[in-house]
């Protein structure tokens, strides 16, 4: 009895045996190389790269969506938090006759005096600057320019099918006030991040609730 006993026990610490050296054979090699590159380009934790790159099998594009798509769940966990914190950056185009200003809020003086976190709203002046957003947010729309907009599109889709009008309709309007709001903006420096993708990064990078309070823009005689 001893025999068959020992024998199916030590079959059984074989198969985990086996079962484990699968699972470890199947996880992808990330190196360090590779998560550096990663954290060059998001500035999030080296941790948090690496997971993202094991997740994605490697694809360090499949992982910065990863990281976005996270920092965006961490960004909407974060928004029943108090802003008692920010600091007040701006951007001064080098001719001298155009720049802004923005502030960006954040929880703590340790955040809002850290370097990187007024760099990014020296960053997001310099955007404003040259692309001029008429709005901070979707909801700062107003009904007068809503419907201007709206007025105008119709006009150039009056002659279109029934059954896709709307459909083009809503996609000229969408992409119009895409253009108007900051922060549906696509980055100047990283086009396929839009701002609300850069604030939310910088939250999982920083651990703490930001959002831009206002901005301003100047130009000589306008």
């Amino acid at each position: 009895m001893i025999g068959p006993i020992l024998f199916r026990l030590k079959g059984e610490k074989d198969t985990n045996n086996s079962t484990t050296a699968n699972s470890m054979a199947s996880k992808p090699i990330i190196s360090t190389d590779q998560v550096k590159e990663l954290r060059d380009m998001t500035g999030v934790s080296v941790m948090q790269c690496k997971k993202a790159l094991e997740e994605a099998g490697g694809d360090k594009e499949k992982a910065l969506v990863i990281l976005r798509k996270k920092s965006g769940e961490i960004s909407a966990k974060k928004g029943d938090r108090t802003f008692r914190a920010g600091t007040i950056q701006s951007y001064i185009h080098s001719n001298g006759t155009i720049g802004a200003m923005v502030e960006l809020d954040c929880e703590t003086d340790f955040v809002a005096n850290n370097e990187e976190f007024k760099a990014l709203a020296r960053d997001i002046a310099m955007h404003v600057t040259a692309t001029n957003p008429k709005f901070l947010k979707k909801d700062d729309v107003t009904a007068a320019d809503a419907k201007a907009a709206r007025e105008v599109f119709e006009a150039e889709v009056k002659g279109k099918p029934e059954a896709v009008r709307k459909t083009i309709l809503d996609g000229k309007l969408n992409a119009y006030f895409s253009e108007m709001v900051l922060l549906d903006q696509a980055f100047i420096k990283e086009p396929d991040l839009t701002i609300q993708g850069l604030i939310d990064r910088a939250i999982q990078k920083f651990g703490e609730k930001m959002a831009i309070a206002k901005f301003i823009r100047f130009k000589i005689l306008e």
